[in-house]
């Protein structure tokens, strides 16, 4: 099949070499363009277009594809299908009818909870035990098209929005030569969402700041849901800013953001977390052991 794939982050990358290595034609990859990152805010491609262009396949960066120039040479390209991963683009009417066969996406849920741009870190933060992915058909809607394929999957009590996101993009990559054949051969059934939607909005910088009021288990799941990027965060007793990275449920009991003992075990509002992994700010990521060798947070000390 002619297929244009549409995606930017590390998420996407494995799908791509999916679609390459089943043979199919990829006549174009489209990505975000280059952004300024890093402390020299050097000009940077993304994931998905540095991985496109080591196979030397032609990448596209167009800024809208709502532009018509852009619409235009995607429709030239004389697609059977487009192959979409969190592309970060809102695609319309003009995009998604180009294509023979139409556009599909993979998305990091169990549609039609938690749609949006945020799917993964969401599920996690909100405690839920299994997510999944799925392929649907596109259509204008905020990913409310009718699902093609789908793989249910466990969320771990040790799973971080970085663990989590590398298994699925996987376990995703691998439903792409599956629902492709079928489709090709007219054999997809586009099965209707149901149920009552939930939204993954964007994560946002206000949100990250830890709670310790909240139960143990919801600021265990905050943590690890929001690592690596931004990271949960509080203040250290000097007014550092630390990013919590890896957290556990233990026991313990004590006001609200009091350390429990000088190796990071933190009392909730019920219950305890311990925090495993800490980063401080402007430092490398550091397990506690390391951690708290070269800044001490003694029994007692309270957290912002």
């Amino acid at each position: 099949m002619r297929i244009a794939f549409m995606g930017t982050p590390d998420f996407a990358v494995p799908s791509l070499a999916e679609l390459i290595a089943a043979g199919h034609e990829i006549v174009a990859v489209y990505s975000q363009p280059p952004r300024p990152r890093g402390r020299g805010q050097k000009l940077t491609s993304s994931p998905v277009h540095a991985f496109a262009e080591s196979m030397g396949l032609p990448v596209f960066t167009p800024d809208s594809m709502k532009a018509p120039d852009a619409i235009e040479t995607f429709r030239s390209l004389d697609l059977d299908a487009a192959a979409v991963v969190a592309y970060g683009q809102i695609l319309k009417t003009g995009v998604l009818e180009a294509p023979r066969l139409g556009c599909f996406n993979l998305h990091g849920s169990l549609l039609p909870r938690w749609r949006g741009a945020a799917p993964i870190q969401r599920a996690i933060m909100a405690g839920d035990r299994q997510t999944g992915v799925q392929i649907m058909r596109m259509s204008e809607g905020l990913d409310e098209g009718p699902i093609l394929l789908s793989e249910v999957m466990d969320i771990r009590d040790d799973d971080t929005a970085a663990t989590l996101s590398d298994r699925m993009a996987h376990v995703g990559a691998g439903l792409w030569p599956r629902a492709l054949a079928a489709i090709e051969r007219g054999g997809a059934t586009p099965v209707e969402q149901t149920g009552e939607p939930t939204y993954a909005k964007k994560i946002t910088p206000a949100e990250a700041r830890i709670d310790w009021s909240r139960p143990a288990a919801e600021v265990d799941c905050h943590i690890r849901g929001l690592s690596p990027f931004p990271g949960a965060w509080f203040e250290g007793p000097d007014g550092a800013r630390i990013k919590a990275l890896m957290s556990r449920v233990e026991d313990g009991s004590g006001p609200a953001g009091h350390a429990l003992d000088d190796r990071l075990l933190i009392a909730c509002g019920t219950g305890a977390v311990r925090l495993a992994r800490v980063q401080r700010e402007g430092k490398g990521a550091q397990a506690t052991e390391e951690f708290v060798r070269g800044y001490a947070i003694a029994s007692g000390t309270v957290l912002g």
